[in-house]
């Protein structure tokens, strides 16, 4: 990392400010030929900047001295006017410099190389600028402070200490050491094992935060999903009318519900169809039906049982519509609540009853230990290789041994620890510039 670069750290366009952020070995030279030479570390000071005699801005500039920066390097802020010939006369002037524009990521990832955060906290950044939920930043802001990496760490002691108990044996077979000494480990991977399944079993919890919780609309043609699923967005997103077989695809939209994200989906009505298009919007309404989270079985007056009974499941929803015409369900297996998206009667009870359903699913006091996907599957790979080590605990401790490496290997590259670089372009693809 012997380039310089910079970004510009705010968003492109008019504005009342624009922040350029500098990283790199030549951070203080390039200072002192704008003309901010003779800055303290962490003081803001105005400088009138220019080069090549062309005048830039009087701005507020920072310096940053490795290695108690952001990055970990030498580092800097120029805090300009926010007008665009502004902004290009010091990007050009920076690159006349020998500074090049930053790729995205790259100040997070040159500070994770640097030791300034582990890969999960470098993940946790790109979650902070992206979230847009109260939820989504209280667990991003968890994720950056540590939590995620402190639930890796235990995990991570409690598997040395296994693996010691394992490798006293095979190391010192002749000296002063408990006859089967492997064998105590197995209650360590016992519970080991406990944790990781159970984290595994909550993990999804972090990802619904992280990436919306999934609610789907699903009941017969004709029945009022359309309807109501303009009601909860509060807009005329999906096309109403009395034809039946209207809705032929899957038709998202993104709502906050409770200060969470939800992604609630409109589908075509569940029937069997000679037309191509209408069958195929059936297909694709059951997949999304078996995907969700939460399914929402809407059912007008008259509706036979109909094929959304195959794939509602316990805790789902059914929603009586069209109450305003009478003859309002009850008695069902599943919680029933009447609804008219005419009148407007039971939407605001329907409103509260799904803020409690995601504070429910989602809330937690423990902190998840699965964000995304990546972790789950180092978490799975984990536990595979723990439950093999426990299998060949009293046959070849050498054997149990190997596997318990492999477990530790896992881990460590959730917080990249180890062997990361597969994976680091695919975690900082995903940031903006200027991070």
């Amino acid at each position: 990392m012997t380039d310089t670069i910079f970004a510009l750290a705010t968003p492109p366009g008019r504005g009342a400010i624009a922040v350029i952020r500098l990283s790199g070995p030549g951070v203080d030279e390039t200072l002192k030929q704008l003309g901010a030479g003779a800055l303290t570390p962490r003081l803001a000071a105005v400088r009138t900047l220019s080069y090549a005699a062309e005048h830039i801005d009087q701005a507020l500039v920072l310096r940053f001295v490795a290695p108690g920066s952001y990055t970990g390097e030498d580092a800097a802020e120029l805090h300009l006017h926010g007008g665009r010939a502004v902004v290009e006369a010091a990007q050009r002037a920076l690159i006349a410099l020998g500074l090049r524009p930053a790729e995205p990521g790259e100040f997070t990832r040159r500070a994770f190389q640097n030791g300034r955060m582990d890969l999960t906290q470098a993940e946790a950044v790109a979650d902070l600028i992206d979230a847009e939920t109260a939820a989504q930043a209280r667990q991003a802001l968890g994720q950056l402070e540590g939590r995620l990496s402190e639930t890796y760490s235990g995990f991570r002691r409690d598997l040395l200490h296994a693996l010691a108990l394992i490798e006293a044996e095979i190391d010192f077979p002749d000296e002063d050491v408990p006859d089967n000494l492997a064998l105590t480990a197995g209650p360590v991977l016992d519970r080991l094992a406990n944790d990781f399944r159970a984290a595994i079993a909550t993990g999804e919890r972090g990802e619904r935060v992280r990436e919306g919780y999934r609610i789907v609309l699903i009941g017969e043609t004709n029945a009022g999903k359309s309807s109501l699923f303009n009601a909860l967005v509060q807009r005329e997103a999906a096309i109403v009318t009395p034809i039946a077989g209207t809705t032929r695809d899957v038709l998202d939209a993104d709502l906050i519900i409770g200060g969470y994200a939800v992604t609630l989906s409109d589908t075509a009505g569940l029937r069997d169809s000679d037309d191509p298009v209408e069958a195929e919007g059936v297909r694709r309404a059951r997949a999304r039906a078996e995907a969700a989270d939460l399914r929402l079985w809407v059912r007008a007056p008259g509706d036979p049982t109909s094929a959304a009974a195959t794939y509602v499941r316990p805790g789902d929803l059914v929603i009586a519509n069209k109450a305003d015409l009478g003859g309002g369900l009850s008695g069902e297996e599943l919680e029933v609540l009447n609804v008219s998206t005419r009148s407007g009667e039971g939407l605001s009870t329907l409103h509260d009853w799904l803020a409690a359903r995601l504070q429910r699913d989602l809330a937690g006091a423990d902190f998840p230990a699965v964000t995304q996907a990546r972790h789950r599957l180092r978490l799975e790979e984990a536990l595979q290789s723990v439950e093999a080590s426990r299998h060949m605990l009293s046959r070849s401790p050498e054997m149990a041994g190997e596997d318990l490496r492999r477990a530790g290997e896992a881990l460590a590259r959730v917080t990249g620890a180890i062997g990361v670089e597969d994976i680091l372009g695919e975690v900082f693809s995903t940031f903006c510039i200027g991070k």
